[in-house]
């Protein structure tokens, strides 16, 4: 137990909080959220991808590139025919505006795709903001227990001393004091963590390290700060909410897009039967020792062909599969509508058992423990109770005070994934909040 304490001093006392050449930036919920989706390297890795899928409708839209053509006979050959110079381009019917239409829908699909995973970073800014607060607050309030029972050390060995108690008061008194020491030490371990999280989050190309400027209990509109309704914010109708979420989810959206994109790959590769037509045309000519005139005689040619006709090979497989993945599409969109409905009740009903916890906490279980702790320790320094139920009771408070604070964290986290359900991060809020 000694080795482990000792392993976690030794952790916090190297643990750097920044280096020489970062700096720690404050940051409030909004401003952390603005960071993020300015300067996250993993978004702007997705924003390529649209440019890509744009660049991809200009390259569907091409035209087929010419050939340049030459006919020059050799020997008896060249006698009797004439020399040509020509041009050739195949000329796709029907394939061209089925193709540029893939491409676009596949655009459309990559912005739907961006907007999701810009969504997903503002949520998780959000978790990990919410999550740093949480660990710096139990931090707090395992400091503020720390320096009670050295308050509470200091009295008992007074009391000793003037033989008003029994030595084992001060043992008592050390050894709690000696097991928040290693809370403390755990918890600024978690804030360490906390705080590197959230800045992973971030992701931010800069020597910065942003931290959180809220604090979790404040006499402020706290729930205002962190973007969340008060616990006593009168909830929409669940019927209202699903109808809500299945027009604004991202998933369901993506899985529309991908049911017109598989449509329309089907119409390319249906396409890929009908014949395209080859034109040439160019100049010939031939010396007037050839011709039996004997004048230089010239003139243009022209012609056109029938290609890739679909005599041999009828692209059977390929549109087999095409119809397949339109099936699958189709289904994947059945199964994300029917997954998305769970996913929201299973948040709504999260979110309401946070709110009714935290509202317990705060009208029926937080509300005098702090006056019930000072004045058992009044008492006890009088002499009226002894330090055993002190310390039962400061660890009851303490953890009262962790639970609270717990639930505070719980109850912002659930509003969050709440809203990664329905898929709106400005769902209803009431207007002064």
């Amino acid at each position: 137990m000694k080795k482990i304490f000792c392993i976690l001093v030794l952790l916090i006392a190297i643990t750097p909080v920044s280096s020489a050449e970062e700096k720690v930036q404050k940051v409030y919920l909004n401003e952390a959220i603005q960071i993020a989706l300015k300067n996250n390297i993993d978004l702007q890795a997705a924003e390529i991808d649209v440019n890509i899928a744009k660049n991809n409708i200009k390259a569907a839209n091409r035209l087929q590139n010419p050939s340049l053509d030459a006919f020059y006979f050799m020997g008896a050959a060249g006698n009797s025919e004439p020399k040509q110079l020509g041009v050739s381009q195949n000329v796709e019917i029907a394939k061209r505006h089925a193709r540029k239409k893939l491409a676009e829908s596949n655009y459309k699909l990559a912005e739907k795709t961006l907007d999701y995973t810009t969504f997903d970073l503002k949520m998780d800014v959000r978790e990990a903001y919410i999550n740093l607060v949480a660990a710096k607050s139990i931090l707090a309030t395992l400091e503020q227990q720390m320096e009670l029972q050295e308050e509470l050390l200091q009295i008992a060995n007074n009391r000793v001393k003037t033989h008003n108690a029994p030595d084992i008061d001060s043992i008592q008194a050390e050894i709690a004091l000696n097991q928040l020491i290693t809370q403390v030490n755990t918890a600024k371990v978690n804030v360490n963590s906390a705080l590197t999280n959230f800045n992973k989050v971030i992701n931010a190309p800069n020597n910065i390290i942003y931290d959180s400027n809220d604090k979790l209990f404040s006499e402020e509109n706290n729930y205002k700060a962190m973007l969340t309704p008060p616990p006593d914010f009168d909830f929409p109708d669940f019927d209202e909410i699903v109808q809500k979420a299945l027009s604004n989810r991202f998933d369901i959206k993506i899985s529309k897009q991908e049911i017109d994109i598989a449509e329309k790959n089907l119409t390319v590769v249906s396409r890929q039967r009908i014949p395209d037509i080859q034109l040439t045309g160019g100049y010939a000519y031939m010396n007037g020792k050839y011709t039996d005139s004997g004048n230089f005689n010239n003139g243009a040619y022209a012609g056109a062909s029938l290609v890739n006709i679909p005599l041999f090979y009828n692209y059977s497989p390929e549109i087999k599969n095409a119809t397949l993945k339109l099936k699958q599409a189709e289904l994947k969109y059945e199964s994300v509508k029917n997954k998305a409905i769970k996913d929201v009740s299973a948040a709504y009903e999260r979110f309401l058992t946070a709110a009714d916890n935290l509202n317990h906490y705060e009208t029926k279980i937080v509300k005098g423990s702090e006056q019930l702790i000072e004045t058992s320790k009044d008492s006890y320094e009088a002499g009226k109770s002894n330090i055993t139920s002190l310390i039962v009771m400061k660890q009851s408070y303490k953890s009262i005070i962790i639970g609270y604070t717990q639930a505070l964290a719980d109850y912002y986290n659930s509003w969050t994934d709440f809203l990664r359900e329905v898929n709106d991060e400005n769902f209803d809020l009431p207007e002064d909040l």
